[in-house]
């Protein structure tokens, strides 16, 4: 089964216990949180980096000091050891959001915000276009970000990201089941996508079909007592 978690950064009260909870992430990942320039931006990466080490701590029975992680060459963090299980992160406003599967695995979390859809000309192609257009007009904004989203998880699952040009393929929604059209290799994969919140959508990219019907929120209390059997 494919699993989502997902956290709530509160800025005030987690930027004060920042510094006790860099002790659960490896050297490398203390240095990038804090070479961000702004406090939100950091608390992101550490909470992304706790999140999926919670996630895949709950799933495997590992201890957090047993895991063992690895780049690939497009960046995209993997586990070494248990090396059966794939996770991938996500963080938008103040949400962050963990998807963690025994196939490979990509999500994506957006917040729903006012924009120009003129830009969806640059990014989706021809026929995911015309399908935005074709939507009602007070629900085309929530389209474009339900659009983004999938297309997003996609090419996470993938693992080479950017790499892949986002009008390069298609997303083909017809009510309830989703599918991609593309010439990459990674074809047979499925999607699922959640509302977490009014403001913010969800969408997940995996090969395995069987999605948890929910997103399991968990604290920072949850957290600290899979990480090390205690909470403040």
């Amino acid at each position: 089964m494919t699993e989502i978690y997902g956290i709530q950064i509160n800025s005030d009260a987690d930027s004060q216990r920042k510094d006790s909870l860099m002790r659960f992430v490896c050297k490398e990942r203390s240095k990038k949180v804090n070479n961000y320039r702004f406090q939100q931006d950091s608390l992101r990466c550490l909470f992304g980096d706790l999140l999926s080490r919670f996630a895949i701590c709950q799933r495997t029975g590992y201890r957090n000091n047993q895991l063992h992680f690895n780049v690939t060459t497009y960046n995209k963090p993997f586990l070494v050891d248990p090396s059966n299980v794939s996770f991938n992160v996500s963080h938008s406003g103040n949400w962050v959001v963990c998807a963690i599967s025994d196939e490979l695995v990509g999500i994506d979390i957006e917040h729903i915000r006012p924009i120009d859809l003129d830009i969806a000309k640059n990014f989706f192609s021809k026929e995911e276009y015309c399908q935005l257009l074709n939507q009602a007009v007070d629900h085309r904004l929530r389209y474009f970000y339900l659009l983004w989203t999938l297309k997003e998880s996609y090419i996470k699952a993938d693992g080479r990201g950017l790499v892949i040009p986002l009008d390069s393929f298609s997303m083909d929604i017809r009510n309830d089941r989703i599918s991609v059209i593309t010439d990459n290799a990674l074809q047979s994969c499925f999607f699922t996508h959640f509302d977490i919140d009014k403001d913010h959508i969800v969408s997940v990219c995996s090969l395995d079909n069987n999605f948890s019907s929910t997103i399991t929120e968990v604290t920072i209390h949850d957290i600290l007592e899979t990480l090390d059997g205690k909470a403040p």
